[in-house]
């Protein structure tokens, strides 16, 4: 049954402001004619643009809501890119996942690409042993290059359901929180994209969908087909960002968090590592980009952009300094404070590691007015809307 929402939108027209808010007035005696009830008090609002938070009693994590859903996540999840898998050894997967599990991390995002399917196969087995409810994390993976045959790849209404059911038999799992269009396809009707997505929902194989690396207008027109079709839109973008990278996260993805309610989970906070000061000016043998199929991130460290987008790292130093931390925990701060991001991804090889980026919690408060003032004083280069 389909309730008319002017028709609702008119009957609170109709009833007085007080009301709507306490409730119809008690009648002669005390009484409203019918049984006594507890008085209602009224939630505020929230204020435009603020994502609500609330802290994790003993570990500290904060967890706002994904987008305008009600789904809560912590604002510090652990990503599996290059780690899980490839990077790092199934032990220390352990040891990072069981950390983060433990700080309060609860958000937990792979893909059916990564390392092949490994990364999928080696959180699904992590999760497996350690026992965990399943009520108590959230899982995200995305769909769109899973395989080397045509119809392996994009986001056709096969691939979309297709994919997933790989990526569950991988993660053993009966469904994932979210699942990802991994990049817009051209050679998919945007149509049927949405109601692909909508259908897994309804067929309890995932409980809700989001974009990955997609436009602004992309994102627009995938909500407009939901509404239009009555089916289920996406409720975040995943999209990266970083101290360098900042014009569609801060200038364009906020005007889609107000007006549809898309929220944004945000990846590479140290840029792939670059804002870390370990660089220096060369690339340590230990470094990710020293991994097979990562040239193009070396030669992007490597580069003069990468020199230039190096030497402000350096200056970032004292700032750091002067706040106790490290440049990452500054760095993944930064992007914690942007409008309308209800979490940010880690990549860590290590338990040592993850421990250090938690951190960056507690720089978060740290970030006063003056101190962002002289942080993009030393960037130079402040995104600002197109006219």
């Amino acid at each position: 049954m389909q309730v008319s929402i002017a028709c609702t939108e008119q009957n609170l027209r109709s009833r007085s402001s007080e009301d709507r808010l306490c409730g119809p007035r008690p009648g002669p005696g005390g009484g409203n004619g019918g049984p006594a009830r507890a008085a209602v008090v009224p939630r505020p609002p929230a204020s435009a643009g603020v994502l609500r938070e609330s802290t994790g009693r003993g570990t500290g994590m904060k967890y706002r809501n994904l987008g305008k859903s009600g789904l809560r996540v912590s604002c510090l999840g652990l990503g599996t890119w290059v780690t899980f898998g490839s990077q790092i050894s199934d032990e220390t997967a352990e040891d990072v996942l069981t950390v983060a599990y433990e700080h309060g991390v609860n958000l937990f995002d792979t893909t059916e690409v990564y390392a092949a399917g490994k990364a999928e196969r080696t959180l699904g087995n992590i999760l497996k042993s350690k026992g965990w409810r399943r009520s108590s994390y959230v899982i995200t993976t995305k769909i769109f290059g899973g395989g080397q045959a045509e119809t392996e790849r994009g986001l056709s209404r096969k691939h979309i359901i297709e994919g997933l059911r790989g990526s569950l038999e991988r993660l053993q799992l009966g469904y994932v929180d979210i699942i990802f269009a991994n990049r817009s396809d051209p050679n998919s009707p945007m149509e049927e994209i949405v109601r692909a997505m909508t259908y897994v929902i309804n067929q309890g194989l995932a409980l809700y969908w989001g974009t990955s690396r997609w436009g602004a207008a992309e994102i627009m027109e995938a909500y407009s087909m939901a509404r239009q079709f009555n089916l289920i839109p996406p409720v975040c973008e995943q999209a990266e960002h970083h101290l360098f990278q900042r014009e569609k996260v801060e200038m364009q993805l906020p005007e889609l968090y107000h007006k549809i309610g898309v929220g944004s989970v945000t990846w590479s906070p140290l840029a792939c590592g670059l804002i870390t000061s370990k660089y220096d000016g060369r690339v340590p043998d230990t470094c990710r980009v020293n991994i097979k199929g990562y040239q193009w991130h070396k030669d992007k460290v490597q580069s003069e952009d990468g020199k230039k987008q190096q030497a402000k790292v350096m200056d970032l130093l004292p700032i750091a300094h002067q706040l106790g931390c490290t440049v990452a925990q500054l760095a993944i701060a930064w992007c914690l404070r942007s409008e309308g991001v209800s979490s940010v991804l880690l990549g860590v090889s290590s338990a040592e590691q993850l421990i250090e980026h938690l951190g960056a919690l507690q720089v978060l408060s740290q970030l006063t007015p003056q101190t962002v003032m002289e942080i993009e004083g030393l960037l130079g280069h402040k995104p600002h809307l197109k006219k």
